[in-house]
Formats: C-alpha cells, sequence, structure tokens
C-alpha cells in the first residue's frame, strides 16, 4: 500500500514541510501532494515592498519543487472530511484522500471584529491585496497604517515618501513586542521619514474617509492599511480538528494534531507552544515548524515515533525602508534582549535572511 501524504498550504511552512517529507520518504513508495491555491510562492515577508511599487522576483512553485517529487496540485482547499480521510477542493481533482494530511494554510488579514474593516480598508497579508493597495496610492494623498506590529511599522517606513502623508496608529505602543532600544530607533526613523506615530489609540470603526477611535476621536483616513493582526482559516475547526479560540490548530510537541494523530500542522495556522506561549506568526516560526512538521510525517511512515520540534528564536528584523531597520536581538523564548543592530547593518542582514530564505526552501535538506 501507498501512503499518500497531502499539505495544505505552499507557503514558507506548507513548502518546507512538503519538500522535507518527499526527501526523507525518497526511498520508499510514499507520494507528496502539495496543494495551494496559487502556482507562484509568495515572499509574504515582502509585500510591503510590493505595495509600494518594487517588482517583486517570480518564484513559480514548479521551480521551488523542481528536483522532488513533490507533486503540485492547484486549487483552493473548501473542506475537510476527517472520519473519510479526504479533503475537498474547488478544482480538479475535486477530492484528495489522505493517509497524513499536513495543515499549513497561514493566515489572512485580520479585523472582522471592527466595523467597516472590510468595505473600506486596505489588508496587507495576500499578494492580490498588496497590489490592490499599490493601485490605491496612485491616487491618494495620505494613508493611515493601523497597526503598531512589525507588519504595520514595515508599511508605514515603507510607504513613506514626499507627497504622501503617512500616520501610524497603534493600540499600544509601536514595536511592543521589541525592547526600549529598539523601539526608540524606531520612533525616531519614522520621524525623520515624516511618519506620525500615535500610540494608545485602538481604532472602534472604519466609515468612508474617517475612522473613529474608541475615545470618540474621529480622524480623516483618506486610505486606511489594515495591520492589526491575522486571522487563520475556519477550516481545521469546521472539519473538527481541535483548535483554540482564534481557529488555530492544538498541535502537541511534534506538531501532531491533539485530537486527530493523522494530521500535522504548521506555520500561522497552528498553535504550538513555546516555552509557554504560543509561538507568534512569523516566517521565522513557520520555516522551522515546517521542517519539523516534514520530519514528523516521515517519522510516523517508517515506523519512528515523530520527533520533538526544537527550535529557538534568536533575532527579529524589522526593515523601516530600504537603507535602515532593527534586528532585535532575543532570548531562545522570543523575549527581547537589549543587544539590537540598527541602520544600513540591519537593513543588510534582513535582505540577506530574506534571500536564505527562499534557497531554504530549493534546499530543505
Amino acid at each position: 500500500m501507498t501512503d499518500h501524504i497531502v499539505v495544505l498550504g505552499a507557503g514558507y511552512a506548507g513548502l518546507a514541510a512538503a519538500k522535507r517529507a518527499a526527501a526523507r520518504l525518497r526511498r520508499t513508495a510514499a507520494r507528496v501532494t502539495l496543494v495551494n491555491a496559487s502556482s507562484r510562492f509568495v515572499e509574504r515577508v515582502r509585500l510591503h515592498q510590493l505595495a509600494a511599487g518594487r517588482r517583486l522576483a517570480e518564484l513559480p512553485l514548479a521551480g521551488l519543487l523542481g528536483g522532488s517529487s513533490v507533486e503540485l496540485v492547484v486549487a483552493r482547499a473548501t473542506g475537510i472530511d476527517l472520519a473519510e480521510r479526504t479533503v475537498r477542493l474547488d478544482g480538479p481533482p475535486y477530492e484528495l484522500r489522505y493517509d497524513v494530511l499536513v495543515y499549513a494554510l497561514g493566515s489572512g488579514s485580520g479585523g472582522e471584529a471592527v466595523p467597516g474593516v472590510r468595505e473600506h480598508a486596505y489588508p496587507l497579508a495576500t499578494a492580490d491585496e498588496a497590489l490592490r493597495l499599490r493601485a490605491r496610492l496612485a491616487e491618494t494623498g495620505s494613508v493611515t497604517v493601523v497597526g503598531g506590529g512589525l507588519t504595520g511599522i514595515e508599511a508605514a517606513a515603507e510607504l513613506a515618501r514626499p507627497g504622501l502623508r503617512v500616520e501610524l496608529l497603534t493600540t499600544g505602543v509601536a514595536g511592543p513586542g521589541l525592547s526600549a532600544r529598539a523601539r526608540g530607533h524606531i520612533r525616531r526613523s519614522l520621524a525623520l521619514m515624516g511618519v506620525a506615530v500615535r500610540e494608545h489609540a485602538p481604532v472602534a470603526k472604519l466609515g468612508p474617509g474617517t475612522l473613529l477611535l474608541d475615545d470618540g476621536t474621529e480622524l480623516p483616513a483618506e486610505t486606511v492599511v489594515w495591520a492589526a493582526g491575522f486571522a487563520v482559516p475556519a477550516l481545521a475547526a469546521d472539519a473538527g480538528l481541535a483548535a483554540d479560540g482564534h481557529g488555530r490548530m492544538l498541535v502537541d510537541a511534534s506538531l501532531r494534531s491533539l485530537s486527530h494523530p493523522d494530521v500535522f500542522g504548521a506555520g500561522d495556522a497552528a498553535a504550538a507552544d513555546r516555552r509557554g506561549r504560543t509561538a507568534r506568526m512569523s516566517c521565522q516560526t513557520g520555516l522551522p515548524m515546517g521542517r519539523y512538521a516534514g520530519e514528523a510525517v516521515a517519522d510516523l511512515l517508517t515506523g519512528r515515533e515523530p520527533r520533538t520540534a526544537r527550535f529557538r528564536f534568536v533575532w527579529q528584523n524589522v526593515s523601516l525602508g530600504r537603507r535602515d531597520g532593527v534586528t532585535q536581538f532575543t532570548r531562545a523564548d522570543d523575549t527581547p534582549l537589549d543587544a539590537v543592530m540598527t541602520g544600513r547593518a540591519s537593513a543588510a542582514f534582513k535582505e540577506a535572511v530574506t534571500r536564505s530564505t527562499v534557497w531554504f526552501l530549493r534546499h530543505p535538506r
């Protein structure tokens, strides 16, 4: 009997999982099928650059899968039948049966709980959203970026240019997971770019050309970029997989579903415990999770106990345009140290890390 591994999602986690499983199982009869809604890999960490007008490298999945035995199916997963071990798709072959499933569908833009976001905001979680924002920027004079995390900070810095007024609104402080030293550099850098920062200003509602803060303040908002968190697909929870309150699939130390042992989770859509805290959504987390998920699947199908996913954090990179940035060095649990690297050195370092990520995806071993 031939084991069939189906991987849902070809982001950082899913692509790494599929290629690693295929490499480990290359001397067996096992098949690995990777399902993704697009035929291209999206460098999500560069979407703010795409929105600002930069042309990104073309990365077809067929090229990234070259040399591996992974079969690519370009279709969107619409449902999972855990009892029958099948995945429903919106295109050919419309249904896939699996022996082991890797759930790595990632995340999209959040903000559904805030009235007006769907109608009036420009999210920045997919390539299509980045291109839609880019088209909008050609006809706007001001941008309000909502969200003080890394995505919001990078978007505000990348979009800043003469003739365009940019403001960053945050619920708390800008860069809440960073050290005071790193946050100070970000504030100074944004100020030099002309970006106004309004901290402790949660948004209650969006309207056409305006937004309302929780304290009742109404602000003009010609173009709103929504970068206040992410949301995961409902597919896992709807199927009956154990999930947390945000819909993220609950997994054990080997990234195996707590409710269904033939399903593994990786990336943003899985809630992995890292030293008592849920690992944050990021490429930095998704890549090693994907690699370990591929290893665990191979272990399971070759009669071994799936290994514990062991990865540690070392830094967080924040770009501030093309010539500045902050590299926040961290403890293994992702809490910040006082050590930071800034300026051109940090920008060059992040670019090197981003380029090496694609190299890693080409060569997962």
